[in-house]
């Protein structure tokens, strides 16, 4: 972080040579504006911001999560309500918490920034773009290293204490089972919370520098500019009235009813954001206004930025339940993973690959359908305030994903702690159903990332003045074919990371069982610091490659080819990661619920497959442990790869401006 804030003031400052003095406006031509340099400091204060805020939260989030699953285990005892409560509420913190903690510093920061800038709101916003990268910087470690973490811990225990040692999950004698425990919290509730963060960020600073150079701020009007924060501010309370129902309103008494219950929060947080989101755009903008259009001004009336932001919002619902549709194992796609596993591994694997491209089809016409509508309403900002829309309602489904890994690690408690059968079935559904609404939070956080990135990418392509991105140029698409190759040489860093480091842990589970006398009889405890200590030094070294890649990409190919080359390889990330990211993310959850329905037994077909330990059920095993660092590592970290990108290129835009494309210019 500190490396990379100097980064940023260095290559900021020398913009105008380091000069102090004003220069003219880089939109509105008449006018003075601040010296670069003055835009350099305030980035680095707004990157170290967002940074800290992102790594506050999730450091937050991972203490109220450790703190809720005891909780949750001991409440499990008087029923699964009880339980179900203790783990919602818990996660519901952790969500208001994130939602609010990143609107407060955003909105604090402008205010004080604006104290220097005084009349100059397009420098104010420009630096205000660094608050966007310092927190989707953070989130790339969060995610990348987290998921290399439970990975690294979760592949070891399962291959050797389910496959080899048949002894049950969160067996207290697997030394590998607290670092499995763990690494839950560090990837989906540390790495989920920063993800989420920097989306709401960047979203906010793009549809800002988007306003900033229309008529919201060219006319100074304070109200309808912080339009983006309204949205925000108003999501929370939509959130905070959704939770109720969940607690409060409707409680749970069955294990059948915890799942419909999760699925409700979404229904009705999205049901009461709209009508939030009507009256802000009532209350808050003028009737019409101008929006910035490459080059143009655009006119617009308060009602078409309405529909802008509730595309947004409904297309992350729809976004949602196909997720669903395809994760969960009530629906027929992954029954029918689960029967493929009656002819061994191998059909199983083929199963759930085609399952996982099948479930991009209508996410992708979702995203499509509001970008097109949004952008021919409000151009870019409309895109920018879509994205907003689909993460209004940000704590709910934080809340939601966070209490997962709360109701996993219950689970896990139980277990260890040897509590009645009984407890252990309840915790069971409670986990069930959150890993179902953990693969929801997966698909608002890729379709967010694919709107946020785009909203960027206008915003840089503004910024360094292209009029327009020509594909048939051959700068651009180089670029173009460069951008789309991206995801995959940073999805092959990941997973070969998170095998090399479950090959450590399963040496050192083995070593153990062998070495160590009366590990499997139950009388001497194994050595768990061990396993912890190989998951975290893993995880912090192997997190560096795939972070350099994506945080020197766009400054070496903006330095050295330039702006236009730059472009293309931004779109070109964009277009093949949402598609790599959602597939993979659908094929491992959906063969970890293809495991979990031949292991409850619930229904006639899926005792026709189990008891655990038979021959589908080890091949069911076979996939989850595949689709483990898919669901986790790769496929959730690649929406980090596509923001960051864009908004890296943003913030430097003006340097890559002035002083790139080096090799283009000796040409």
């Amino acid at each position: 972080m500190g490396i990379f804030a100097v980064l940023i003031f260095l290559f900021l400052g020398s913009v105008e040579g380091f000069s102090t003095k004003s220069q003219p406006c880089h939109y509105s031509k008449g006018k003075t504006c601040k010296p670069a340099l003055a835009n350099a400091l305030f980035s680095t204060i707004a990157f170290v911001l967002g940074a800290v805020t992102s790594l506050v939260s999730g450091f937050l989030g991972m203490k109220i999560a450790t703190y809720a699953n005891a909780r949750t285990t001991l409440e499990a005892r008087k029923g699964v309500g009880k339980a179900f409560i203790t783990a919602f509420r818990s996660g519901a913190v952790m969500g208001f918490l994130l939602a609010a903690s990143g609107l407060f510093v955003l909105y604090i920061a402008i205010n004080l920034f604006g104290i220097y800038y005084g009349d100059d709101w397009e420098g104010l916003y420009e630096a205000i773009t660094g608050y966007g990268l310092g927190g989707s910087s953070m989130a790339l470690f969060g995610r990348v290293g987290g998921g290399i973490y439970t990975k690294a811990a979760d592949v070891g225990a399962d291959l050797v204490g389910k496959v080899e040692r048949n002894i049950p999950e969160d067996d207290p004698r697997n030394p590998a089972v607290i670092a499995d425990n763990v690494g839950d919290n560090v990837g989906d509730i540390a790495g989920m919370g920063s993800d989420l963060f920097g989306s709401y960020a960047e979203s906010s600073c793009a549809a800002l520098v988007v306003a900033s150079i229309s008529s919201f701020g060219i006319n100074h009007e304070f109200t309808p500019m912080l339009y983006p924060l309204l949205v925000s501010s108003v999501g929370i309370i939509a959130c905070l009235i959704t939770t109720l129902f969940a607690t409060d309103f409707f409680k749970i008494k069955a294990v059948d009813e915890i799942e419909p219950a999760l699925k409700k929060q979404l229904i009705i947080s999205t049901a009461v954001m709209t009508v939030g989101i009507a009256l802000v755009s009532w209350l808050g903008l003028p009737y019409t206004f101008t929006i910035f259009n490459f080059g143009a001004q655009k006119t617009v009336y308060n009602w078409q930025l309405f529909l802008c932001v509730a595309v947004g919002l409904w297309a992350g619902l729809v976004i949602g339940f196909v997720t669903e549709y395809y994760t969960s194992n009530a629906y027929s796609p992954v029954q029918d993973v689960a029967d493929s596993c009656r002819t061994g591994a191998a059909t199983n694997v083929i199963f759930g690959l085609a399952l996982g491209y099948k479930s991009v089809i209508i996410p992708i016409f979702a995203i499509a359908f509001s970008i097109f509508l949004s952008f021919s309403l409000a151009a870019m900002y409309g895109v920018a305030v879509a994205a907003l829309g689909m993460l209004s309602t940000i704590a709910t489904g934080l809340a939601i994903d966070a209490y997962g890994p709360i109701s996993d690690n219950a689970g896990g408690i139980a277990e260890m702690a040897g509590m009645s059968h009984r407890i252990r079935e309840r915790t069971d559904a409670l986990d069930a159903a959150g890993n179902t609404t953990a693969a929801i939070g997966k698909g608002f956080a890729i379709g967010s990332a694919a709107l946020v990135s785009l909203a960027l990418f206008g915003a840089f392509v503004s910024r360094a003045e292209i009029s327009t991105v020509d594909v048939l140029t051959p700068k651009v698409f180089i670029g173009l074919i460069v951008g789309a190759m991206l995801p995959y040489w940073f999805s092959a860093m990941t997973m070969k990371s998170v095998g090399s480091a479950a090959l450590k842990m399963v040496e050192e589970v083995r070593r153990q069982f062998n070495t160590i006398p009366g590990i499997m009889e139950g009388t001497t405890k194994p050595d768990y610091a061990t396993c912890v200590k190989i998951s975290t030094d893993a995880s912090i070294k192997e997190m560096i490659p795939p972070g350099a890649l994506v945080m020197l990409t766009p400054l070496i190919v903006g330095i050295l080819f330039g702006v236009e080359t730059l472009s293309g390889v931004l779109a070109g990330a964009l277009v093949s990661g949402v598609q790599i990211a959602i597939s993979a993310s659908n094929t491992g959850g959906a063969w970890d619920n293809a495991k979990k329905y031949i292991e409850a037994g619930a229904s006639e077909h899926a005792r026709t497959l189990g008891p655990k330990g038979s021959d589908p059920h080890k091949a069911a095993v076979i996939g989850d442990t595949i689709g483990d660092p898919l669901k986790d590592t790769s496929g959730p970290s690649l929406n980090i790869l596509i923001k960051l990108m864009a908004v890296e290129s943003l913030v430097f835009a003006p340097f890559f401006a002035t002083h790139g494309g080096i090799l283009f210019k000796w040409l």
